[in-house]
């Protein structure tokens, strides 16, 4: 589109020469150019984007830059209706999903799926707000045969907006967790958030609900849709699960009557909902159950920080699952570590830092993850900085557990600790919210190692 058409969809107005025609996609990271892309300029609480267009083919900003310009009051707003635009002009099928937790996996799991059976634009790491949404779509060009895009909610209403700038024929909501509880204050509110994306749906559309999560199984009622279910109690379902000795999972996917093997190269039991939820939402696009299983077999790990293995010269285990973190995501993680442990007869060293956006809740829901990693039989849990602390409290106070917990002050002394009393034979899991960075702890520890195949 030239920016005289640009600023016609966003009604804007043209600064330098309305003729130059941008052929690249949109981009906000001045440091990765896109050629002939169109740079959006937005004004941060910290940078300003307008500073750093230096370089740039085009310019959706706010004010004159000397860069061939569309000018808009808001460019995020403008940034939505350029993708709203863009989407409509495509023969493309729109996927949407969201959820407390398991939304990346199970967006990259589908992503592959689907790329198998046609072009597929995805979202980008966890890139799910007003920004990442149309910087997906504006990726699509006119061969794209599927975008799955991811949708997260700080609030009521977020996801709806989300859905006015991508409007879905398919839509799932994988659970209603404690995720962001601090910021809707109960999982009630979350699920009148994430229920939005189900009523965004036209009514030839398909519902994909978790049928094992009590208020997503309710969610048909909010659609004209057709409900696919996924789960152990879903249409879509999965049995017979084990795990190897790094904690892969195999197991069978059944769907009407059908049920094929597929082995995982992902570790956690965790992974087999978010590949179920995958396969719901592949079938919905109309794609056979073997096509699906085949890709989920072959389906690599497409985000960093998520349940990363690697293996240390010396033979130590490092699982690097650091992205993010709540309470359900770290009894998953620590389900792994102790399966992992388990097999291997190894010690496990569970390396937990804070999970933020709790609330008031944050010191109970910290309590509550020492005392699962108790309960789970974790030999050593090393807590991250003083606001995790709830973790050791909650480990030290089950009676039967024969494990230790420290505390320690932050990430270098963590690391510290680990490097002078982490042996090869023990396996490390680090996990924590994003905003504690782990993964500086476990790519310390794990230096010098390499990836497992």
């Amino acid at each position: 589109m030239t920016l005289g058409e640009i600023a016609e969809v966003v009604g804007g107005t043209v600064d330098g020469d309305s003729s130059v025609v941008v052929t690249g996609s949109a981009y906000v990271d001045s440091r990765n150019q896109v050629p002939e892309g169109l740079f959006v300029a937005v004004v941060g609480e910290r940078v300003d984007g307008h500073d750093f267009v230096e370089g740039a083919h085009a310019v959706l900003g706010s004010r004159a830059t000397g860069v061939p310009s569309v000018l808009v009051p808001d460019p995020v707003t403008a940034l939505g209706r350029l993708a709203r635009h863009v989407v409509d002009r495509l023969d493309a099928t729109v996927i949407a999903l969201t959820g407390s937790q398991g939304k990346t996996g199970t967006k990259d799991y589908l992503a592959q799926v689907l790329a198998a059976a046609g072009p597929t634009v995805a979202t980008a790491a966890n890139n799910n707000n007003e920004l990442g949404v149309p910087l997906t779509l504006l990726r699509a060009d006119a061969r794209t045969t599927y975008l799955v895009v991811e949708m997260g909610a700080r609030g009521i209403g977020h996801i709806s907006y989300l859905c006015d700038i991508a409007p879905p024929s398919i839509a799932a909501v994988l659970n209603v967790g404690t995720a962001h509880v601090g910021e809707f204050g109960s999982r009630e509110a979350i699920a009148v958030a994430k229920g939005e994306i189900l009523e965004a749906l036209p009514a030839d559309g398909v519902a994909v609900v978790n049928a094992d999560d009590d208020l997503t199984a309710v969610m048909g009622d909010r659609t004209a849709a057709r409900v696919l279910t996924f789960g152990v109690g879903g249409d879509v379902s999965w049995r017979g699960l084990e795990l190897d000795d790094l904690g892969r999972p195999t197991f069978e996917l059944g769907y009407a009557g059908e049920w094929l093997p597929v082995h995982l190269a992902q570790t956690g039991a965790h992974q087999v909902a978010n590949a179920t939820a995958s396969a719901a939402l592949a079938l919905a696009a109309g794609l056979p159950l073997t096509a699906i299983a085949e890709a989920l077999g072959h389906a690599a790990s497409a985000s960093r920080w998520r349940m990363e293995v690697q293996e240390r010269a010396d033979g130590l285990l490092v699982v690097n699952d650091a992205y993010n973190a709540n309470p359900a995501s770290m009894a998953a993680a620590i389900d792994a570590l102790v399966a992992i442990g388990g097999r291997r007869a190894r010690r496990t060293v569970a390396v937990l830092g804070e999970m933020k956006e709790l609330g008031p809740a944050a010191h109970d829901a910290h309590v509550g993850v020492g005392a699962f990693a108790a309960a789970a039989g974790v030999d050593l849990v090393l807590v991250v900085g003083e606001a995790a602390a709830g973790i050791a409290e909650g480990a030290r106070a089950s009676a039967d557990w024969a494990g230790e917990a420290i505390v320690t002050a932050g990430r270098d002394e963590a690391l510290a600790w680990l490097r002078k009393n982490a042996v090869a034979e023990d396996v490390v899991l680090v996990k924590a919210s994003r905003g504690a960075a782990l993964e500086y702890i476990a790519e310390g520890l794990a230096e010098g190692g390499t990836s497992t195949p």
